[in-house]
């Protein structure tokens, strides 16, 4: 059965989909879903966000999330913050204000694990279920469908919603109950936040010492110290002064906060982790906002008083 013929069979069988949020990520998770057979509504608070997504990708726009919600029995949202998350929820015009009873929530933004344990509450209360299942990877995986993706919630659930899911991403991993896979990822991006600062400050260490960047990175890729960073950053992004993988430095700076604020509640001591969100968030406020993630580079560069890649005068 080819895929498109597989996602209409289970489009029929598991009925509409909405998707909340169509932004740099959400588009293309999205248009996953529209391509792979799924009756998918969307809605997004930018003006005419949704409608240009339904004109150039397919699907139909909601004029409110209540709206979607009464026409999907899977509502994703990929949102920036567990704040807008519970806006996009309540309200008169929110998804529960429209919520078909049966109906299941998935959450896959990054969200607060406490704060999405207290929403699945109300969705439960509205007659519906809510899971979180954030996902890494990345705008470029968003595209292809092969994000990595955390679940929380009952297994039943999963694999309820798995085939919409199977459609954004390659790896599916569950993790625990409601509100765990909010925790994976903050922590996910905890050690990629860390993995970034060491692979920068070591690329200056090696340019002052004489050794060319881009062989760095190609050294460390072939070695022990390989990561994400260095594997699809630190050419990509930072050598190449773009700065534009699609990921915010705000959002970053929230993810640390919540992976240090589960380690709070937890009572574990995390030297280094708060030595890292500081220093990210230091470049927040020293960049200033609108910045994507990688830039923080240029924080680290500054300290040092040298720029990767420039030659010396």
């Amino acid at each position: 059965m080819s895929a498109q013929h597989e996602g209409s069979a289970v489009s029929a069988q598991q009925g509409r989909v909405g998707l909340i949020g169509i932004g740099s990520m959400g588009w293309p998770m999205a248009a996953r879903l529209v391509q792979a057979g799924f009756a998918v509504t969307v809605y997004d608070a930018a003006p005419g966000q949704a409608a240009k997504f339904a004109q150039e990708v397919g699907g139909q726009a909601a004029a409110t999330c209540a709206e979607l919600a009464a026409q999907a029995d899977v509502i994703f949202t990929m949102l920036p913050t567990s704040a807008i998350v519970e806006q996009v929820l309540g309200g008169e015009r929110g998804v529960l204000a429209g919520l078909r009873p049966g109906s299941v929530v998935v959450d896959m933004s990054s969200g607060v694990p406490a704060h999405t344990q207290r929403l699945a509450q109300a969705v439960a209360a509205a007659g519906g279920e809510m899971v979180d299942a954030p996902v890494s990877g990345g705008v470029p995986r968003a595209r292809t469908g092969e994000l990595a993706i955390m679940f929380g919630g009952p297994a039943q659930t999963l694999e309820r919603v798995r085939p919409a899911l199977s459609c954004m991403g390659t790896s599916i991993t569950p993790v625990g109950a409601v509100g765990s896979a909010h925790a994976m990822k903050a922590l996910n991006n905890l050690v990629s936040a860390g993995g970034f600062l060491i692979g920068v400050e070591a690329m200056l260490i090696g340019q002052q010492f004489g050794l060319d960047p881009n062989v760095i990175v190609d050294v460390l890729n072939a070695s022990t110290g390989m990561n994400n960073s260095t594997q699809k950053k630190f050419k990509q992004f930072v050598l190449s002064r773009q700065f534009n993988s699609g990921f915010g430095l705000d959002l970053m700076v929230k993810d640390l906060g919540i992976a240090l604020g589960i380690a709070t509640d937890t009572g574990t001591p995390t030297p280094f982790a708060s030595l890292c969100r500081e220093l990210w968030a230091s470049a927040g406020k020293t960049l200033g906002k609108g910045q994507d993630h990688t830039a923080v580079a240029r924080l680290s560069e500054q300290l040092a008083g040298v720029e990767l890649g420039a030659k010396k005068g």
